[in-house]
C-alpha cells in the first residue's frame, strides 16, 4: 500500500488557474474548488492511492513570517482565490480525505512531517509527496519516499534529484540558501548560481562545511574567488536562509497511518456542497467511487 501526501495550496493555485471561473449560486467565485475536486477525485480513482491526506495553508503567513519580513505572504494572492481555501478543505473532507488545515505551520511542513513519521513503516510501499515545490524534494529518500510533480507527470526519486540539481535530498536547503527560493522569498547569496551550488555541495553536502578559502576547495568551480568572498562575507546570512529553507518535522499530525486510509467519498456532505457551489455535472463522476457515511 502507499501513501500519498499533496500539497492542496499548490493545488489549489493550480486549478485556480488552469479552472475556467464560476459563480456559486450566492455569487461567490468557485471555479478553483471545482477544479480541486475534479483533480482529487482523478488522484482517488487510480488503483495504487490507498492512504492519502492533504494540507493547506489555512493562511498563508506561517512562523517564518516573524523569522523574515521578507518570507511569502498573501500579499498579492487574489481575493477569489484567498477566499476559496475554506470552502477548498470542505470539499476535499467531502471526498472521504483527512485535510491538515496549517496556522503556525506550512503545509510544506505537514507533509515533510507525516513523510518523516511513517518513511519506516513496514506496511507502506512507498510515500509519494504530490507537489512540485522544490523544498518538499528534501523528503525522497532512495525510491522509498518521492515526489510527484502532477501536472507534469514527472516522479523525483533520489537519482532523479540528483541529476536535476546536482546535490542528493539532505542539500536541498542548503542549496535553496545560496540560490534563493522567489516562490518563497529566500533572496540566496549574491554570485551563487544552480550549477556553482550544485558542484559544492556534492562535495561539502552542507554550506557550513565549504571552506572559507577558495584555495581550499577540492572542485574546480569558474569564479571561485568571487564565491568565496561572497559566502565567506554572508556565510550567517547564508545558514539563516537554509534554516528557513528547512521543512519541519516536528509538526503534530493527530491521525495514525490507518486513519489515513481512503473508504470513499461521503456522498451527503459531497452532495450538499455541489449544491452550495453550483455544480450539477460533478456527480457523474461518482459513479462506481466507493461512498462511507458522512460523519
Amino acid at each position: 500500500m502507499n501513501l500519498h501526501l499533496v500539497d492542496g495550496t499548490f493545488e489549489l493555485f493550480r486549478a485556480f488557474y488552469g479552472s475556467p471561473p464560476a459563480r456559486a449560486p450566492n455569487g461567490a467565485e468557485v471555479g478553483a474548488t471545482r477544479g480541486l475536486l475534479r483533480s482529487f477525485l482523478a488522484l482517488l480513482g487510480a488503483s495504487e492511492v490507498t492512504h492519502v491526506a492533504v494540507a493547506f495553508d489555512h493562511v498563508i503567513e506561517s512562523f517564518r513570517n516573524e523569522l523574515f519580513p521578507g518570507y511569502k505572504t498573501s500579499e498579492g494572492v487574489p481575493p477569489d482565490l484567498l477566499a476559496q481555501f475554506p470552502l477548498a478543505e470542505r470539499a476535499t473532507e467531502a471526498l472521504g480525505v483527512v485535510v491538515w488545515p496549517m496556522l503556525e505551520f506550512e503545509a510544506d511542513d505537514a507533509l515533510a512531517a507525516a513523510a518523516a513519521r511513517w518513511v519506516s513503516e513496514d506496511a507502506l510501499d512507498q510515500i509519494v509527496v504530490c507537489s512540485p515545490d522544490k523544498d518538499l524534494l528534501q523528503c525522497v529518500r532512495g525510491a522509498r519516499v518521492v515526489c510527484l510533480d502532477r501536472m507534469r507527470r514527472r516522479l523525483y526519486d533520489e537519482a532523479a534529484v540528483l541529476e536535476k540539481f546536482g546535490v542528493g535530498p539532505a542539500s536541498i536547503p542548503d542549496w535553496l540558501a545560496l540560490v534563493g527560493d522567489s516562490a518563497d522569498g529566500i533572496p540566496g547569496i549574491p554570485r551563487w548560481g544552480a550549477r556553482s551550488a550544485g558542484l559544492l555541495l556534492r562535495r561539502y553536502v552542507h554550506l557550513e562545511a565549504i571552506p572559507d578559502d577558495d584555495g581550499d576547495w577540492e572542485v574546480d568551480v569558474r569564479g571561485a574567488p568571487a564565491l568565496a568572498e561572497s559566502l565567506r562575507s554572508r556565510r550567517q546570512e547564508a545558514i539563516f536562509y537554509k534554516l528557513l529553507a528547512t521543512l519541519r518535522t516536528d509538526v503534530e499530525l493527530a491521525e495514525g497511518l490507518e486513519d489515513l486510509r481512503w473508504r470513499g467519498i461521503q456522498r451527503s456532505k459531497l452532495d450538499a456542497l455541489c449544491g452550495e457551489i453550483g455544480d450539477s455535472e460533478l456527480h457523474g463522476r461518482l459513479a462506481g467511487l466507493p461512498q462511507r457515511p458522512s460523519s
